[in-house]
């Protein structure tokens, strides 16, 4: 396959953009129509259309290949507990196989019924009764009125404000670890800590904002980082419902009921980037520890699909990187973090102290870029590549008008770079996206302010 922009480090990665075209043009003549449907929570469901090869022509493997990589796709950035494939039964009896307990997507079926908290399940169906799109974007956000908490979870420090008629009055940042401790108290002590210190900047608090990675359904926790040490049986005890007993006691605290929205901080992100830029369609991400993702839909509401970036495919090529969670190849957290920066040094020919911590080799590897060393520059040219290539494919499920990249990786020269050699990727390969996508990056400072707005801004005062 012959990219009109190379990735010269990684000689070996093959966009599933190009894949996705690649196999539209294919089929045009001997090809069948397959329908792929997600569903998730309250009924809910999201659908792909495309075309594969006919069964039973010498195909089937491609397809299965081709299918797999956009069933996976699907599932992450929607998320669900079932998957229904209409209009083949080879591809679809593959795929049931794929996602068994035991299976090639164990990892994937025990995360989507965690979440969903309902067995998972692969259903085959005919092209006549293939799925139909059911989704139901909340108009939540862009609530500035009255006196708001924003408060945002992150694994390193937690932030807090005190938001009143839109503007932060009182900001802090607490250093905290909540990776490391077993214990829920703790993170039920220091998130009450924080609401009660925003509140005492106000003269009272009509409602709370949350900004925090993981996954929530109906303000509960069901997968988090932040959580990572507690047990199962604590998680389910005090983890689930914690944002929401936390409200309760502050409730208690003031003497009336207080309103919480709690959401994925890419989310956040992308609501605070659709705020900042007064427009919608935005799909945020962030490049750091790994790749988080957030989008704002046409309506300018959050659409609760999963956005778990990390685990996309953006790579067809079967020696790609394997993610260590997972199990998978070619997904975006090996491109778009420190780990993706971290791959593409010794390539670049930059050889880095096995001693240091990724963060450290991030570090170390943007020194050399701030210097001006030309290795480094390659590594992030090469990033963009990717990144070009991976808009693509991203807009294959996102209608995007506006890219928001952020994160560590992004800091300094590298995100220039980045979105400069992804905006080339798109200008000669996918004219089409180029001409309605733009690429931002936020400074640091209206993107730290704004996220603590755009939490604070998440509940509906009623």
């Amino acid at each position: 396959m012959k990219l009109k922009v190379e990735s010269v480090l990684d000689r070996e990665f093959i966009p599933l953009s190009l894949v996705c075209r690649e196999m539209r043009e294919n089929t045009k003549n001997e090809g069948q129509d397959i329908v792929i449907g997600i569903e998730r929570n309250n009924g809910q469901i999201s659908t792909f259309r495309t075309r594969v090869y006919k069964d039973g022509i010498g195909k089937d493997d491609i397809n299965f290949r081709f299918i797999e990589r956009i069933v996976k796709a699907l599932l992450w950035v929607r998320g669900g507990y079932k998957i229904i494939i209409a209009g083949s039964p080879v591809i679809g009896e593959k795929i049931k196989k794929a996602y068994e307990k035991d299976g090639l997507r164990a990892f994937d079926n025990g995360f989507m019924a965690r979440v969903y908290e309902l067995p998972f399940e692969v259903v085959l169906t005919t092209l006549e009764n293939a799925p139909e799109t059911k989704e139901a974007s909340s108009p939540v956000g862009r609530h500035l009125d009255g006196c708001r908490i924003g408060f945002d979870a992150g694994g390193s420090d937690r932030k807090v404000s005190a938001v009143i008629d839109g503007e932060a009055v009182y900001s802090e940042e607490v250093v905290w670890h909540p990776k490391l401790n077993s214990d829920p108290e703790y993170h039920y002590q220091g998130i009450l800590d924080a609401m009660r210190t925003a509140a005492k900047h106000m003269p009272r608090v009509d409602a709370i904002g949350v900004s925090s990675a993981g996954v929530y359904i109906s303000n509960r926790i069901m997968v988090a980082s932040l959580f990572l040490k507690v047990s199962d049986e604590d998680f389910e005890k005090r983890v689930k419902s914690m944002y929401l007993d936390v409200a309760k006691q502050l409730g208690r605290d003031l003497g009336k009921d207080i309103p919480i929205e709690v959401a994925n901080d890419g989310d956040v992100t992308a609501l605070a980037g659709a705020m900042e830029l007064n427009d919608n369609n935005v799909l945020g991400i962030a490049m750091g520890t790994s790749e988080a993702g957030g989008y704002v839909d046409s309506h300018g509401n959050i659409t609760g699909w999963l956005n778990e970036l990390a685990f996309v495919p953006v790579d067809f090529n079967e020696n790609a990187m394997v993610d260590e969670w997972s199990g998978d190849y070619g997904c975006g957290v090996k491109y778009f973090s420190q780990d993706g920066v971290i791959k593409l040094a010794p390539l670049a020919g930059i050889e880095l102290d096995e001693k240091l911590t990724p963060a450290e080799k991030l570090k170390a590897v943007q020194k050399l870029m701030a210097e001006g060393d030309e290795r480094a520059v390659k590594i992030f040219d090469n990033i963009g590549v990717y990144f070009g290539y991976a808009i693509a494919f991203y807009a294959e499920f996102y209608d995007i008008k506006h890219v928001l990249i952020m994160g560590r990786v992004t800091s300094g020269k590298g995100g220039e770079i980045i979105l400069h050699k992804a905006r080339e990727v798109l200008d000669r390969e996918f004219p089409e996206l180029a001409s309605k996508i733009e690429l931002h990056i936020p400074d640091e400072s209206s993107r730290r302010v704004g996220q603590s707005v755009a939490a604070a801004s998440l509940p509906e005062i009623k």
